[in-house]
């Protein structure tokens, strides 16, 4: 398994706490999913490759449209930038996005035939995918779990519970994966970014209405 480098020292986590806020996770979020609309692993990988900087919800705004038109690697391998950019541009970023899609069509055509790999190396590999979106991929598409999901709702939570002091999103994954389970990395990663999105808010926290609160080091912060 490769694992994110890690550089700064890490505290034991407290066992009892993070077991109480797992519980708790589950009771808020029984049956956790990935917000993006997808039907297969290439449409799920160009989701995820989307979504940086940019909402689930506009992601699944734009991609019908941009799939109807590049159904597979094929299609998306044959097209340019600027063709993929009228299907993008609500869309964060859209000029470097349009670039990173098609250099990963084209990697996907010439180096996998077509198919998107089930391999954290090989993903990590192509253009505008990094550990988040491989990790994404790989749990969703395939059930493989070789990392935990840290995207900007799990980074912010991580450092709220108390989870890691990490800097990085690699040092915050390198953290969440030492305190919960492997079994459980797949799921904690949904629920964290599920409660961050509906309570835990980056600027206006809703503590009061919190039920991880009581395990939270940064309840009733500023």
């Amino acid at each position: 398994m490769t694992t994110p480098r890690h550089t700064q020292a890490r505290q034991p986590p407290d066992i009892d706490r993070i077991a109480r806020l797992g519980v708790a996770l589950d009771a808020l979020f029984p049956e956790p999913r990935c917000a993006l609309d997808y039907r297969d692993a290439f449409e799920l990988l160009v989701a995820t490759v989307l979504s940086a900087q940019s909402t689930d919800v506009a992601v699944n705004r734009a991609t019908p449209a941009l799939f109807a038109r590049f159904p597979g690697p094929a299609a998306l391998a044959a097209a340019a930038p600027e063709d993929v950019i009228p299907f993008i541009r609500a869309l964060g970023l859209y000029n470097n996005k349009a670039r990173a899609l098609v250099g990963l069509a084209r990697d996907l055509q010439g180096r996998h035939g077509g198919a998107v790999p089930a391999d954290l190396s090989a993903l990590i590999a192509l253009p505008g995918v990094a550990r988040k979106t491989a990790n994404v991929v790989l749990q969703n598409a395939f059930g493989v779990v070789e990392g935990f999901v840290v995207d900007t709702h799990v980074s912010r939570l991580a450092g709220r519970l108390g989870l890691s002091a990490g800097g990085t999103p690699d040092a915050i994954e390198r953290d969440l994966m030492a305190a919960f389970p492997r079994a459980e990395w797949a799921r904690r990663s949904h629920q964290l970014i599920l409660h961050g999105r509906q309570t835990c808010d980056a600027r206006r926290p809703r503590c009061g209405d919190c039920t991880l609160a009581p395990d939270c080091p940064a309840r009733g912060a500023p």
